[in-house]
């Protein structure tokens, strides 16, 4: 295809098939065209007002009590990309909501087939199609660091890691979440031996994003003193990290420092799966992410704390977390869930993804789990592999599905008071305009298109 800048800055455009068009090219094109089509999406979000950006501000702002409580969704958007983000963009823009993250963690870029310039692209893509305008937070979850890999070579594993942020911020992730809670280790003699290796790696891997930050960008940095599943966290932990981590920060010369926690406090990513593929109750300590959240404003100036694996939680549970003021809740399998299960999925289509998964992820099957079990924790290393085919659905399936997302989506929004936050994110957050040069192969393969880069 030969879209041109200037033919997007009608809105009618934006919102029509030539977006359509645009976004596939971005994710299935050759390397030339996929790579001009993203440079255009990132253009096209610049002139309209869907821009890359930061949430540490506002998160900031929170902290010293000048916005009212509120939780900000951190949606992980791991399957029908487009289609799901579109879903939560009407969502946002209907109930005037600001404060909302799209993000995709570590393992997940891998098993989901999308890099973080992809991800980016797409997420403007369905912004734009959907008329939304205003700072667009994506965010790298759990830039996890692999205790395992760590323990064998921690050179090699912290140079993983690095190159991923790098990446992520070259396209545009202005929000990260370090997680270095896996090198927690329990079997110290006190807490602040059990959190030193968390505390140390997080703070360098601060440095390491505020050394490469855009000029005008104070990425927000997220840290994580509980491994989720594991034992829930306490304010002493919280106490034992953050004292641990601003002498590591001072030591080493870098500020500002993070602006959100993450704690455990009883959830676990996809819950817990029962033999007949349900999920278990969970047992969540509020109490505990209250007083964590508290610490963290009161004591230690961050926005509050984060909670993740919420997305199995059952409905009533969402309105405590705003009570609690967590400044932050990590959605994830409900929305893929929603997705393979809805009753418009094509029945050919959902009986490959689960053949392939009792064929090619047969490893993960653990003994002792029914095969409900299995296919419930394990169908998503489906998604990369079915990408197209998600992707390819019919109009009126993919609609479907998109409005039973939709309706998902602002149940969450409203419970979470994100409802009419724009206004206080328009306040702190205040985006630049950031142009990129014309892709220098796009520039020979359509010179009738030169004057996209004015």
């Amino acid at each position: 295809m030969h879209a041109t800048l200037t033919q997007f800055d009608d809105p009618a455009v934006r919102q029509g098939a030539a977006m359509d068009a645009l976004v596939r090219e971005a994710v299935f094109g050759n390397e030339d065209d996929r790579t001009r089509a993203r440079w255009l999406l990132w253009e096209i979000g610049q002139r309209a007002g869907v821009r890359p950006a930061s949430i540490h501000e506002l998160y900031m702002a929170r902290g010293r009590g000048e916005v009212p409580p509120f939780t900000t969704p951190a949606m992980n958007v791991r399957i029908m990309s487009y289609d799901t983000g579109r879903a939560i963009f009407r969502a946002a823009r209907r109930l005037d909501a600001g404060a909302i993250i799209c993000e995709i963690a570590r393992s997940e870029i891998a098993y989901t087939d999308q890099r973080p310039a992809e991800y980016v692209a797409v997420m403007t893509a369905a912004a734009l199609r959907e008329g939304f305008t205003g700072p667009l937070f994506v965010q790298g979850d759990h830039v996890q660091v692999n205790a395992k890999k760590y323990a064998a070579d921690a050179g090699a594993e912290l140079t993983a890691l690095r190159a991923l942020i790098e990446e992520e911020l070259h396209a545009g992730f202005y929000n990260v979440d370090v997680d270095t809670s896996t090198l927690v280790d329990l079997s110290q003699p006190n807490l602040d031996e059990q959190q030193r290796t968390n505390y140390e790696r997080a703070a360098e891997l601060t440095q390491f994003i505020r050394d490469r930050e855009p000029e005008d960008v104070t990425v927000s940095v997220g840290a994580e003193i509980g491994e989720v599943g594991g034992k829930n966290s306490d304010v002493h932990e919280l106490k034992a990290f953050m004292v641990g981590y601003n002498r590591t920060l001072e030591q080493i010369g870098t500020t500002p420092g993070i602006s959100k926690i993450s704690v455990q406090t009883g959830t676990s990513h996809g819950g817990v799966v029962l033999p007949d593929g349900s999920i278990a109750k969970v047992q969540l300590d509020l109490e505990a992410l209250k007083a964590l959240s508290q610490d963290a404003r009161a004591k230690y100036g961050l926005g509050g704390a984060v909670q993740h694996g919420a997305s199995t939680l059952p409905p009533e549970a969402f309105s405590k977390f705003p009570e609690c003021e967590a400044i932050e809740i990590h959605l994830a399998t409900n929305f893929q869930t929603i997705v393979m299960d809805h009753p418009a999925l094509p029945t050919d289509l959902r009986r490959d993804v689960n053949e392939w998964v009792k064929r090619e992820a047969k490893e993960e099957w653990k003994k002792g789990d029914t095969e409900e079990q299995f296919l419930y924790k394990s169908r998503k290393k489906a998604i990369g592999p079915f990408k197209r085919r998600f992707w390819d659905l019919p109009e009126d399936v993919r609609a479907r599905i998109g409005a039973d997302l939709e309706k998902t989506f602002t149940f969450l929004f409203e419970r979470l008071r994100v409802k009419g936050t724009r206004a206080a994110v328009d306040r702190y957050v205040k985006p630049k305009l950031v142009s990129h040069a014309e892709p220098r192969a796009a520039l020979v393969a359509a010179p009738d298109d030169a004057e996209a880069g004015e």
